[in-house]
């Protein structure tokens, strides 16, 4: 699962020549992370064809998608997304300062810190991996599968410790400018994984995903380890717990963590009420979610990465309105790019899951199972698209607190709404309540982060919204008429033809309202 100006990309001809340079890098920087997040969820996506080729939705997917819940969310507990949105802006004031030695002695402590915890935590997990699996994400499953889920969970326990300091790395890295070695990062890590599906799986069943997995953590962090030694990093052999710099980043990071943990105790929920399912069930709610993820990753994941360091230098630096602007700009050009997204997998769900996934031991059946939480899945999108830049803005003002909060409301709620849908939608009603809890937590992140900025160009928000409402419902349309021809019987034509006509039909439409968005858009690919 990434600077300010991304906001100035479509800056005036009289902006002043660092202004004009700030543009230009910063479009390139998105430009690269942007590719590099293309190319990764493109292998996500052959890594899901490999996997659903060898196992489908059979009961031994379902234990590993259990069993890589507890390895996940210990890392994400202690050393994820929180500890990275955490460390970024003090990391980024000594930068901004001048302060070298002391940017590095942070983040070398931080990472030891880091390190140790996770890897105590990975420890005592291994040794409690049966009962754990049998009270919590395998509580559904027959004797033997969840045997074989705590197998696979002791496996997978070895690369929290990795990703740990892998995800300061990628900090690191962010918080210069240095892009394309974190980017980079997740490329390796999805094509370790289909080594073990494609070269391990048939000999070692589903322990060759596992296998993959540990590969892929260690290359994660090994492809960035260059750049560390070029620049001849200043190691400091402390845990530093006492230090002012360390201090702040835990106080920073536990508001965060506490809603980090409630969104993994929504997934351990969800694999909870999963298991309890149809054999399958976990395994299409996570090839549904996984599908979702690709434009995540690839528009909302690249477009808040580049911004977040510069959102972190704007606020240090007192740049209230450069912040602002950064913030509508990108988050009208998330929405912008992720509403065709949002339709098209809602209209298209079935095709794309019977070309990606439909073969080997993945069936009709499983693309059924797997259909409704998709579609479920893709009413949300845009929510899950938008937060990925309106939780950056809070996290560069030093306001963890405030989406932490609202993210375990969302919770509960999310929670509470897949108990009642359960029942009569199956997976899909646990899909169709992340998408409502999701979307409700977006729009209130967005009025309270209004009086924070002073603004956020919320009448330029508005009218975007709505003419990309207006391109939503020509999309629809166009889809369902498309739908009706004969070329549509066939699945490959329904899917390309829906590309092609649909998102056409979007484009034209924002064309001719004179979107500024589109220019914007226009502008990043070319830079691409």
């Amino acid at each position: 699962m990434l600077c300010g100006g991304w906001c100035i990309i479509g800056v005036r001809m009289s902006a002043p020549p660092h202004s004009v340079r700030t543009t230009r890098h910063l479009v390139t920087s998105t430009g690269i992370v942007m590719f590099f997040f293309v190319i990764s969820r493109v292998l996500g996506l052959v890594r899901e064809i490999a996997i659903s080729y060898q196992f489908g939705t059979s009961a031994s997917l379902d234990a590993y998608v259990a069993a890589f819940r507890i390895p996940d969310l210990l890392f994400n507990l202690v050393a994820g997304g929180a500890l990275a949105s955490a460390f970024i802006p003090p990391f980024s004031k000594l930068l901004h300062e001048g302060d070298m030695r002391g940017a590095w002695r942070l983040a070398t402590q931080v990472i030891n810190l880091v390190f140790v915890l996770v890897a105590a935590l990975c420890v005592f997990a291994a040794l409690l991996a049966e009962p754990l699996v049998r009270v919590s994400v395998g509580v559904g499953f027959a004797p033997d599968q969840q045997q074989l889920t705590a197998s696979l969970m002791r496996v997978m326990l070895l690369t929290p410790a990795v990703f740990a300091v892998s995800g300061i790395v990628m900090g690191i890295l962010n918080a210069q400018h240095e892009f394309l070695l974190p980017a980079a990062a997740p490329v390796m890590y999805n094509a370790s994984i289909i080594a073990g599906a494609l070269l391990l799986a048939p000999t070692l069943g589903v322990y060759g995903l596992a296998v993959g997995v540990v590969v892929g953590a260690f290359l994660h962090l090994a492809i960035q380890v260059p750049w560390l030694i070029r620049r001849k990093i200043q190691y400091t052999a402390r845990l530093g717990i006492r230090d002012a710099g360390v201090r702040q980043v835990v106080q920073l990071v536990i508001p965060r963590t506490v809603g980090i943990a409630a969104v993994q105790f929504n997934f351990l929920v969800n694999t909870i009420l999963a298991s309890t399912l149809a054999t399958g069930s976990l395994a299409a709610l996570n090839y549904a979610f996984l599908l979702i993820l690709l434009p995540i990753g690839v528009i909302a994941q690249s477009i808040a990465t580049v911004l977040f360091p510069s959102f972190a230098r704007m606020f240090a630096a007192n740049d209230l309105n450069g912040l602002r602007r950064a913030f509508s700009t990108g988050f009208r050009v998330t929405l912008f790019l992720t509403v065709p997204a949002t339709i098209g997998l809602m209209l298209l769900a079935r095709p794309i899951i019977q070309i990606l996934l439909q073969r080997g031991a993945f069936t009709t059946q499983s693309t059924d199972m797997t259909l409704i939480a998709l579609e479920l899945f893709a009413v949300g999108l845009f929510a899950h698209a938008g937060l990925e830049t309106i939780t950056r803005a809070f996290y560069a003002m030093h306001d963890t607190a405030t989406p932490v909060r609202i993210g375990v409301a969302s919770v509960v709620l999310n929670v509470l709404l897949s108990l009642a849908l359960l029942g009569p939608l199956r997976q899909g009603g646990l899909a169709l309540a992340n998408s409502i809890a999701t979307t409700l937590e977006m729009l209130t992140l967005l009025y309270l982060l209004r009086p924070r900025l002073g603004g956020i160009e919320g009448r330029q928000i508005a009218t975007s919204a709505l003419k990309m409402l207006i391109g939503a419902v020509v999309m629809a349309v166009a889809l369902v008429l498309y739908e009706l021809t004969p070329l549509a019987q066939n699945s490959f034509l329904l899917l390309l033809g829906g590309i092609v006509i649909g998102g056409g039909a979007y484009f034209v439409t924002m064309f001719l309202l004179q979107s500024d968005e589109i220019g914007l858009a226009v502008k990043l690919v070319r830079r691409k």
